[in-house]
């Protein structure tokens, strides 16, 4: 008796459709990053990725919904849905000492703007001429002010914010300090390594945000 064809799965199905969809993503991240988000069209990103354009249409709908998961897919590093406050990193950060969890804010965000801020840049840039852009850019902020609260909160549940300062003022100085804007200055037009950044930014996280003595009593 011969064997039965394989069956597709709707496991499989799913793995495909993730597949596609992540392929499609990265692709429009590089074009976005390269030629702006109004220069690239659907088709562009379709020949990229080396799917039909109407493949993009079905997965996404729109284009600034393409650019919306790829600025997710870059944020995250994965495709997995979990939201960053969930992610270990920050667990991990949340759950250590005060002057650990600066250093491990900084290198957080280090990881994320390593991958995202290009692609920010290039919203950020177009934002002021298209609505749906604006829009994908004040969700991004908010997201990143939503994050910076809940760290400013655990320094204050800690003990160590400032007396003067609030969890929501932390939170600004924190989002202002780590912002893909001040990091693409320093890194891309400054030349400042990754690594000088992060150690630039919790320096600067601990001495905005606390009382705190520098590691090894600098």
């Amino acid at each position: 008796m011969s064997p039965s064809p394989p069956q597709c799965t709707g496991d499989g199905r799913t793995a495909r459709s993730r597949a596609t969809r992540a392929r499609v993503a990265r692709a429009a991240a590089d074009l976005f990053i390269e030629s702006g988000y109004t220069s690239t069209s659907v088709q562009a990103i379709a020949d990229r990725a080396g799917v039909a354009a109407q493949t993009v249409y079905y997965t996404f709908t729109t284009k600034s919904a393409v650019l919306t998961a790829a600025l997710d897919f870059a944020v995250a590093g994965d495709d997995e849905p979990v939201p960053t406050l969930d992610r270990p990193w920050v667990r991990d950060a949340l759950a250590a000492d005060p002057l650990d969890q600066l250093g491990r804010q900084a290198d957080g965000a280090a990881d994320v703007l390593a991958r995202a801020a290009p692609l920010l840049e290039a919203v950020r840039s177009a934002a002021s001429s298209d609505p749906d852009l604006r829009a994908v850019w004040r969700t991004n902020t908010e997201q990143r002010l939503t994050v910076q609260r809940v760290f400013a909160d655990a320094l204050a549940d800690k003990g160590a914010l400032r007396p003067d300062l609030t969890p929501a003022r932390a939170a600004d100085t924190a989002l202002a300090l780590l912002s893909p804007e001040v990091y693409t200055l320093l890194t891309r037009d400054r030349g400042w390594t990754p690594r000088q950044w992060r150690d630039w930014a919790a320096d600067a996280l601990r001495r905005e945000l606390t009382d705190l003595p520098a590691p090894g009593g600098r």
